[in-house]
């Protein structure tokens, strides 16, 4: 068991982290091409992306999820969630090409952007946008793969694809001189090539995945969402963090603040794809054993996947404190001090929340896995939403930007305590694993 942990953990860990660092290198060529205005419009519009991402994966996961275990239980249904995971993405994906086709310069707005940020954001909203259907269909086939017993391909499928955006970001903005609307371009094409990669698994005789046509369903849909909502929390509240702490410090810094963030906001990324990894690369292995009813190895695969959470977050941990100025000074085009005072300031704060979120991050994951809706969903909302908001607002009203910087530790602390109340049956060999 511990060897394929392993496997699937550190696969889905380094896929994960591939797909996040074309979240930096669009940060970085964005801060060398258009200054910290570009980043600005970059992190005022990623709350959007958050939200394409998050249905994706709330709509992905959770049918892998109840594909995997309906499987295991012999129902015949199973085989169609997979075209029904496809359909319903498509269909809800109508909504984000009319805003960003007709009114993505009202969308800036709406988020804070004034006409200056505007002016450099207006084409890379529209651009990726307009592709919101094959991030969709991308997270959903990588999420069918890897639950399908093909994480190696899964993780090759993400990797490409953002290898495929970091160089195509360069090629695009500086000797092609695209600017924005050069890294929007490779955002967007870049998702294709991990559903190009899927279609390995899809053509090999192991796959059991079938594309079995079936009518929308609002009911299948929620069904499968119920289980996935630990997924679509986890990449949205980034999002609504990203919102709402824009406003703040708006407020507070203008938009040397709102840069400053962007840079603490899309380091933390790659944490974060860490911890995703180790709950995607575990969650297919609980799935399979709790749909057999294997009891102690559900166990065993959760206890394996918190420790090295824990032990991840200290690592990072480390690496920040020690590493701060160096971190800020890669995004800091213009060399200006307030920049990198409050992106320093902030990287050390802020990543002390992992010390939670790691634990967080892992155990709604499993909590999903394991059809446990309530308790993932009491957590993923509480880290989500309420306690970040919370404390977002108090604590900035009371210390400022170090406030803001402090509402994400907070959060996090607040919300362990109902993750690890919800994990504490699963954790224990002797008890029967039930459903919610």
């Amino acid at each position: 068991m511990l060897k394929q942990f392993i496997k699937y953990v550190s696969q889905n860990m380094l896929g994960m982290l591939g797909m996040s660092c074309y979240i930096l290198a669009d940060t970085y060529f964005i801060s060398k091409a258009v200054g910290s205005d570009g980043i600005t419009a970059l992190n005022l519009v990623l709350p959007v992306y958050n939200l394409i991402f998050a249905i994706g994966a709330m709509i992905g996961v959770g049918s892998a999820i109840r594909f995997v275990v309906e499987r295991n239980q012999k129902k015949k249904d199973a085989e169609s969630y997979f075209f029904h995971a496809l359909l319903c993405s498509t269909l809800i994906s109508i909504i984000f090409i009319a805003v960003g086709l007709f009114w993505p310069d009202r969308l800036i707005a709406l988020l804070g952007g004034n006409p200056q940020i505007i002016a450099v954001g207006k084409s890379y909203t529209r651009i990726f946008m307009l592709f919101t259907p094959f991030f969709m269909w991308n997270y959903i086939c990588n999420a069918f793969v890897r639950n399908d017993g093909s994480p190696s391909i899964a993780m090759s499928a993400t990797l490409f694809s953002s290898l495929f955006n970091i160089v195509f970001d360069y090629i695009l903005m500086f000797p092609l001189g695209l600017s924005m609307a050069g890294a929007a371009l490779a955002t967007a094409f870049s998702p294709l090539i991990g559903i190009l990669i899927c279609c390995i698994h899809f053509r090999s005789s192991r796959c059991t995945i079938h594309l079995r046509p079936a009518v929308p369903s609002l009911r299948r849909l929620i069904h499968s969402c119920q289980v996935g909502v630990s997924a679509f929390v986890g990449e949205f509240s980034s999002g609504v963090i990203t919102a709402s702490f824009n406003m703040i410090i708006l407020s507070l810094a203008s938009n040397i603040g709102v840069a400053a963030y962007g840079v603490v906001a899309n380091t933390s990324l790659v944490a974060i794809s860490l911890f995703n990894g180790i709950a995607q690369g575990s969650q297919p292995l609980v799935s399979q054993y709790y749909g057999k009813g294997e009891k102690k190895q559900v166990c065993s695969v959760l206890k394996m996947a918190l420790v090295t959470a824990l032990g991840l977050a200290l690592i990072l941990l480390l690496v920040v404190q020690t590493c701060a100025p160096a971190i800020a000074s890669v995004f800091n085009k213009e060399h200006d001090p307030q920049l990198a005072t409050y992106a320093e300031n902030g990287l050390r704060i802020y990543f002390v929340g992992f010390l939670f979120a790691g634990i967080n991050i892992v155990g709604t994951a499993a909590l999903s896995a394991v059809e446990s809706v309530k308790a993932a969903f009491a957590a993923s909302i509480m880290r989500g939403f309420a306690a970040i908001l919370l404390f977002a607002f108090l604590l900035s009203a009371l210390y400022g930007m170090t406030g803001v910087w402090l509402a994400f530790p907070a959060a996090e602390f607040v919300t362990i305590f109902i993750t690890l109340c919800g994990l504490r049956k699963y954790t224990k060999s002797t008890p029967s694993v039930t459903k919610e």
